[in-house]
């Protein structure tokens, strides 16, 4: 991927469509006074003039099975209609699980495949980033920025983007750069900030974009299930893993509204690599079984059973307090 300016970045991923890329390329040129909360200059309407035709044109050249995985392709409401029925939060979750579904059912690592992922992930970052933008009202005090960057949440994780602290009095992200060879970020944290001193690429960047669709997915999941926390409502698609993430979110405090912490625990448990093979077997041990059981259960080796469980942190452990049947 390629980070288009600092002012603020929509992230084009390698191998995008070219007449997408460009597209989202004359958006951002013009997208400042653009916003879902401006009601002169509403960023659907730019969407639609810009970025629809260029959809249209790339969804014409695409086998009819490739358009089910394309918001609003081939029902004949285009990209920026669905935006408006959905709004762009939404959007973004449902653009997701479309391409979650291709990967899942469709991908066969062709060179036509990977063009396809990585235009419909350069329209998730597009879509994102117009949710994240707020329209330029005032300056900040103190700083001499304006506020048509973004201040809000990393887009990795639920530390505020450096702009953000900046704009908050927090001095931290210029203080080891008193040349201002550094552009504040508006959509990533010091942590994973795209470039460090010296122009280099930030391994942690790196990493952290490379996971962005499981970040994403776990974030979903502890959402859904925050909201409604009495049944399992992760939606994961597997029993055992929804019923991980009831145990796991009935062992914390925060709710709904807190979204710096459940952002927080999605970015653990992607980096611990908490994966749903996991969760399965921490569900299973919460209902009783022992490591043995728990691998007849699954079908693999005890061995494998306890080399992972020892590799899970303990934040991610559930209590052994209530026991629940499990099938």
């Amino acid at each position: 991927m390629v980070d288009m300016g600092s002012e603020p970045a929509i992230t084009i991923w390698d191998g995008c469509d070219p007449n997408v890329s460009e597209a989202i390329g004359q958006f951002q040129d013009r997208w400042r006074p653009y916003s879902s909360s401006s009601r002169r200059y509403p960023v659907a309407r730019l969407i639609e003039e810009i970025i629809d035709p260029a959809i249209a044109a790339y969804a014409a050249t695409l086998p009819t099975c490739y358009l089910g995985h394309v918001p609003g392709a081939g029902t004949g409401v285009p990209f920026s209609g669905v935006i408006r029925l959905v709004r762009l939060n939404a959007m973004v979750r449902l653009q997701r699980q479309l391409l979650r579904a291709f990967v899942l059912t469709e991908d066969r690592q062709s060179p036509r495949d990977q063009r396809f992922i990585a235009t419909l992930e350069s329209l998730i970052e597009l879509v994102w980033a117009c949710a994240r933008k707020r329209p330029k009202k005032t300056r900040m005090p103190g700083s001499g920025l304006n506020g048509r960057r973004l201040a809000g949440f990393c887009r990795f994780c639920g530390e505020s983007a450096e702009l953000t602290m900046l704009a908050s009095g927090d001095h931290t992200p210029k203080a080891n750069d008193p040349d201002d060879d550094l552009h504040l970020s508006s959509l990533y944290c010091m942590k994973h900030r795209p470039k460090l001193l010296g122009d280099v690429w930030n391994p942690v960047y790196t990493r952290a974009r490379r996971s962005v669709a499981q970040f994403d997915l776990e974030l979903a999941r502890l959402s859904r299930q925050c909201a409604h926390r009495k049944k399992a409502q992760a939606a994961s698609g597997d029993e055992l893993v929804d019923s991980y993430f009831l145990d796991y979110v009935l062992g914390q405090t925060f709710q709904p509204a807190d979204e710096a912490e459940l952002r927080h625990h999605a970015r653990l448990m992607v980096d611990s690599k908490l994966t749903d093979r996991k969760k399965q077997m921490l569900a299973l041990q919460q209902s009783g079984l022992n490591q043995s059981e728990i691998a007849r259960k699954l079908g693999i080796e005890r061995q494998a059973v306890s080399k992972a469980l020892a590799s899970i942190p303990a934040i991610f452990r559930l209590s052994q307090q209530k026991k629940r049947s499990v099938r």
